[in-house]
């Protein structure tokens, strides 16, 4: 009778243990925000987060890449939107380069947990990406952007691997300066109403050969977004470059924003 008594409290005791295992792996898979949302920059589509795209997809997260035209702030902020409330439950949204500034206005969106600056515009409220660009620090890089043509610009495809893409294998980068979107000129106007990072937790990756945005530039607006910050070697392209970091950061934002919310 005593040894069944012991069974029996042993049975019960792992049982419980077992349970509360189960619970406590519930809770962590719900504090994990399964959904991406990414965003692309001027000059590129969606496609060069192909990378990233496949490296989310094979730890388990649901991911969807924007196609924006790049024609207006407002209008990208709308198609962004659209895709969020495709999401079955909470979201990342990433931004890289003009998309940090699409993020900034649409991660206002109650769905959003969390926003990741990928060498991103982090504009404040009235600010839009053409005044950042004019406040660059001294002696930064000057982007090669050519004369706007109908309200468009385009970057020289000469000088475009070593501006945007100085760590892209030259194939790739030629590929890219060949493929380019041409960007609205009322995109870069485009000026943010209430940006999103001050109600939400935000990551930021830094590039520090960076020259389209200048690393101190970076320094400055993820500063003052308190986020938290990892700085890369890489060009501006580290999207494309360097996918796994990219993932990587996104995927600590992913286990990390909700616990954020919740303090």
């Amino acid at each position: 009778m005593k040894g069944q008594t012991l069974v029996r409290i042993f049975s019960v005791a792992m049982f419980l243990f077992a349970s509360k295992e189960g619970l406590m792996s519930q809770t962590n898979q719900e504090e994990k925000v399964r959904n991406v949302v990414l965003v692309h920059g001027g000059f590129v589509d969606g496609s060069g987060w192909d990378g990233v795209y496949k490296a989310l997809k094979k730890n388990g997260y649901n991911v969807t890449i924007v196609q924006n035209a790049t024609t207006s702030l407002a209008d990208d902020v709308a198609t962004t939107k659209r895709a969020i409330a495709m999401q079955n439950g909470p979201v990342i949204l990433v931004g890289h380069s003009y998309g940090g500034a699409v993020i900034t206005e649409a991660g206002n969106d109650p769905k959003v947990a969390g926003l990741v600056y990928i060498a991103a515009f982090a504009p404040d409220k009235g600010e839009s990406v053409s005044t950042l660009i004019k406040n660059a620090p001294a002696g930064a890089p000057v982007p090669p952007i050519l004369p706007p043509v109908d309200g468009y610009l385009l970057l020289d495809k000469a000088k475009f691997p070593a501006s945007f893409a100085g760590d892209v294998s030259p194939e790739e980068a030629a590929f890219m300066a060949d493929s380019q979107v041409p960007w609205g000129v009322n995109a870069l106007g485009g000026t943010i109403s209430e940006p999103a990072w001050k109600a939400k937790p935000s990551w930021y990756l830094l590039t520090t050969e960076d020259r389209m945005i200048p690393p101190d530039a970076q320094r400055l607006m993820s500063k003052r977004a308190g986020a938290t910050v990892v700085e890369v070697k890489g060009s501006h392209a580290i999207y494309v470059s360097q996918p796994q970091e990219v993932a990587t950061l996104i995927e600590k934002a992913a286990k990390g924003a909700l616990l954020v919310a919740a303090r």
